[in-house]
């Protein structure tokens, strides 16, 4: 049709957003697409429509490091309400028809202590209500049907976890943990230690790896910032989310790495950080660009010495 705009990829970066409540991680997408008149567009890591928080969304040529970003570690503030069980571990299954449970007048200590039986590795069930497929199918969808579900088992790693309110019948916690944990099987298992049943009733996320919720934007913030033309002061690269050490190639080299040819040391100017052989790593020009995603070939202390080995095996080029 004449004179209709095309969306194009003219933004290019990592957004941090405020996610709101009743929100999904796609209609978060879906309206950054409408704001910023661009399609390509993606989040690095799901949150539940009744979670709100920090969500990583990567536009433009952004979305080809999404994969790296997911895998971080998580940090989330999290309220949990004794004496009362849901089907979905979180307020959307509540039984409003049942009686609540009486709720012990537990010492902080004693609830410490039961939360601390949750850190280190620890294996959760799968919420019934979640997006994880079995047999190609997610588990809501057969639940919702009213199917027998039996959800799978994954084993998870939660570093921390600190009480931080007592308002009984309600807690409030902050929990350190791995990507892949269930906040929600939490709250149903620290019910089941108390013996008084508990769901997840609220849940904000507050960081990713090193990402902090205090810099996202909400989105009428980023309409605001689009509209105004500023939203590209938001925007992070590569570097700023990626953190990984680095191998630093000279300019020579630079337009190598579009064809995978892999660095040898002559080719090498410099060294960020330190790696074991086997780590992801990347791969930087000398004024700082990243150009590439992979995995070291070699100890960064054996750099250089000689090795049969290849320094750098790419994963994604970026540049």
């Amino acid at each position: 049709m004449p004179g209709k705009e095309t969306p194009t990829d003219r933004i290019n970066g990592v957004l941090l957003i405020d996610k709101p409540l009743h929100c999904s991680s796609h209609d978060v997408v879906q309206t950054l697409r409408r704001i910023t008149r661009q399609r390509r567009i993606g989040h690095a890591g799901t949150l539940d429509p009744l979670a709100e928080g920090l969500l990583v969304v990567c536009l433009g040529h952004a979305t080809k490091i999404a994969r790296f970003l997911t895998g971080f570690d998580k940090v989330y503030v999290a309220t949990i309400c004794l004496g009362r069980t849901s089907a979905t571990f979180d307020g959307e299954g509540i039984d409003a028809e049942a009686p609540a449970a009486p709720v012990p007048d537990f010492p902080r200590a004693d609830l410490e202590s039961a939360l601390r039986r949750f850190e280190g590795r620890v294996t959760q069930r799968v919420p019934a209500f979640s997006a994880v497929r079995v047999e190609g199918v997610p588990l809501y969808k057969k639940a919702r049907r009213g199917e027998e579900v039996d959800p799978p088992s994954r084993e998870v790693t939660i570093r921390e976890i600190r009480l931080l309110e007592v308002a009984l019948p309600y807690l409030r916690i902050e929990v350190t943990c791995s990507s892949g944990t269930y906040i929600r099987t939490l709250a149903d298992d620290l019910g089941r230690v108390l013996g008084c049943g508990a769901y997840l009733a609220h849940l904000r996320r507050t960081r990713v790896g090193d990402l902090a919720l205090s810099g996202a934007l909400t989105l009428d913030q980023a309409a605001d910032a689009m509209a105004d033309g500023y939203l590209h002061q938001h925007l992070l690269g590569y570097g700023e989310v990626l953190p990984y050490s680095a191998l630093r190639v000279s300019e020579q080299f630079r337009p190598h790495v579009i064809e995978g040819r892999r660095p040898d040391r002559d080719d090498l100017t410099g060294l960020d950080g330190s790696f074991r052989a086997g780590d992801t790593v990347l791969l930087k020009s000398d004024d700082g660009a990243v150009l590439a995603v992979g995995r070291a070939g070699v100890d960064s202390a054996d750099l250089a010495r000689p090795a049969a080995r290849s320094l750098f095996d790419y994963i994604r080029v970026l540049h």
